[in-house]
Formats: structure tokens, C-alpha cells, sequence
């Protein structure tokens, strides 16, 4: 599949400098493209690759304009405009059967207008919405609802009445509305299970990384809402809810019942502890340990505890002058002593 310049311009709404009719099949990066491909600058500090670039365009900021040897894309985002091109030559290897041959369907089931592959378990009053791709070996478990655009890769599980919205693309191994961690100390200290009776209720345009686990709430639901971003690797446990357009990085373990805002960024193996709150437009920097309510938007960083970021380099620098410090209140002991 390859378009035009022109085409790839109207797409992301760019000023084009150059060739309109120069064909692109595909896309790379600055240092490796070649004669076809487009690639994108986001970054300054890759202006000097930009100059010896092979590309046949390149998407960027008009700050960058003058050093681009070749078609140039002028946006105000050329991060943003790169992800909307990407999509126009993603190849998914789902590979599907439109025949739906060795699949178990029940015959409640509405998937009409979707694509189930071969070897998928589809159960009672099951609703896949229209254009929807279910790749193979997935479990779709009874009453449960996917909408419109979804696309599932192989080797997904989605237990009981759990809900997806339009739009969402669920990588493999993802298990949505697993039985929660939830358990009541007996008298003897044995452990006695929970019953979870709640679901996942997932909204429009979310996306789960592979091998991520979504637990179903004990009795209200596990709610991720439209737009969030989740990396591989994830444990969102019963309860949580994640407000709109959050994204979180691989790792990172969410204890029951955290409320995490809208926009927030969460880095790589974070860990937030239950029945907390986080604010919208957070940042947690990567292997934080997030232990109280966040009620202010900013950056934060802190493994004991959570603290602002500005305090946390503060307590940084201390920490690395600690043997020192160490040193001189030994030396000082000892001219008291003597």
C-alpha cells in the first residue's frame, strides 16, 4: 500500500514543501530510511541525522524546516502527526477466519459483522459490535459487550459480563475480569475468599498492553475510562478506577480501589497503594511508590515517601552527601572527645 505526499499531508493537516505526487510505501527512522519512506523529526537533538537522511519527506516543525534536505511536512506536532501516519501502514498478523471454522459460538450471541478466528470460545448473550476483529484462541465469557472497532490479538480472555467500548485494541495475554485479591482473615488466621461480583467497564479508544490484568470489582465495577493508555505488564486490581486519557507505563501495580484522574502520566513500575486518590494531570517519574492521596496536579518522585519531585532532588542531594557528612561529624566527635 503506498499514497501520495499530498494524501499523507491532508491526513495530519500539514504544510507541504515539495513533490505532492511522490509516492510513500512505507516509514522509518531518519537514519535508516530510504527512497519511499517518510520519516519524522520530534526531537533537536536529532537535527544533524535529519541532514543526511536518505527519506523521500520528512514530518516536522517549521523550526526545522531549513535543514531538511528533502519533501518536508510542516506541523505544529510532529509526534502527534507521526502516530496518525504509522496507522496507515501498521500490517496486523491476526490472520483471520472470516469462516469462523473450529470457533464455539453460542447461538445467543450477536457478533454479526465481526471476524472471530479460528479456535476463539464465544459464550451466552455475547454482543460484538460491527467491524470488530477477535484474533485466535480468545475467551469471551457470557454477557459480555465489545463495541464497534475493536481489535483483539490472540490469546485474550475476557471473563463474564464485562464491558468495552468502541474503538479498543487489547494485545495478547490481556486477562479482563479476573477474580480480585480479596480476602478475609478467619479467627484461625486461614484465609477466606471474597466473592467478586462486580465487572470491568471499559469506555472508547483504550488501549491494554500484553500480559496486562484487569481485576472485576467486588461489588461496584473496575472502571477504565476513554482514551487511557495501558503498557504491558500491568496489575490494576479490583475497584480502581483511571480517568480519562492516563497513561501508565509497563510494570506498575495499582492496589484495590486507587482513584487515578484524567491525564495523568504514571512511569514504569510504579506502586500505588489501595483506597487512595490521585489527582488529573499528575506525573509519577518511574519506581515511585505512591503510599497517600496526590491532591495537587505536578511531578512527583519517591520511593520513601512520595514527595514532590522539587523535594525529592532536594533529599537527593543529601543522600549522596551522606557518607561525607558521615566522615565530618565523625572527625568533629573525636576533636569534642579529645
Amino acid at each position: 500500500m503506498n499514497f501520495t505526499l499530498s494524501q499523507i499531508a491532508d491526513l495530519i493537516d500539514a504544510e507541504l514543501i515539495g513533490d505532492g505526487e511522490v509516492r510513500i510505501d512505507g516509514i522509518n527512522a531518519l537514519d535508516s530510511a530510504k527512497t519511499g519512506q517518510i520519516s519524522y523529526l520530534a526531537n533537536s537533538k536529532y537535527q544533524k541525522t535529519l541532514c543526511n537522511s536518505q527519506a523521500s519527506a520528512v514530518i516536522l516543525s517549521s523550526s526545522h524546516a531549513d535543514s531538511c534536505p528533502t519533501n518536508a511536512l510542516i506541523v505544529s506536532n510532529p509526534y502527534h502527526a507521526f502516530a496518525l501516519v504509522s496507522h496507515l501502514f501498521k500490517q496486523y498478523n491476526t490472520a483471520p477466519n472470516k469462516s469462523n471454522e473450529f470457533s464455539s459460538i453460542d447461538s445467543s450471541a450477536k457478533v454479526k459483522g465481526a471476524i472471530i478466528s479460528s479456535g476463539c470460545f464465544v459464550g451466552k448473550n455475547v454482543t460484538i459490535g460491527k467491524n470488530s476483529i477477535i484474533g485466535p484462541n480468545c475467551v469471551i465469557e457470557d454477557n459480555v459487550v465489545i463495541g464497534d472497532n475493536a481489535h483483539f490479538f490472540a490469546n485474550v480472555v475476557v471473563h463474564r459480563g464485562c464491558q468495552l467500548g468502541e474503538s479498543c485494541v487489547i494485545s495478547s495475554g490481556v486477562v479482563i475480569g479476573s477474580e480480585g485479591f480479596g480476602n478475609a482473615r478467619c479467627e484461625d488466621m486461614s484465609w477466606k475468599t471474597i466473592a467478586h461480583m462486580g465487572k470491568v467497564v471499559i469506555g472508547n479508544d483504550v488501549t491494554i498492553g500484553a500480559n496486562t490484568t484487569i481485576d472485576r470489582g467486588t461489588i461496584a465495577d473496575t472502571e477504565i475510562h476513554n482514551g487511557v493508555r495501558l503498557d504491558n505488564l500491568i496489575h490494576i486490581a479490583h475497584n480502581v478506577i483511571i480517568g480519562e486519557n492516563t497513561a501508565i507505563a509497563a510494570k506498575t501495580g495499582i492496589a484495590g480501589s486507587a482513584v487515578l484522574g484524567k491525564r495523568c502520566m504514571i512511569g514504569g513500575m510504579v506502586g500505588i497503594v489501595g483506597h487512595i486518590s490521585i489527582a488529573d494531570d499528575v506525573v509519577v517519574n518511574a519506581t515511585s511508590t505512591v503510599d497517600k492521596s496526590v491532591t495537587r496536579p505536578g511531578i512527583y518522585t519517591g520511593f520513601f515517601p512520595l514527595m514532590t519531585h522539587k523535594s525529592w532532588q532536594k533529599v537527593g542531594v543529601w543522600l549522596i552527601k551522606l557518607d561525607k557528612i558521615a566522615k565530618i561529624l565523625k572527625i568533629k566527635l573525636k576533636d569534642i572527645n579529645k
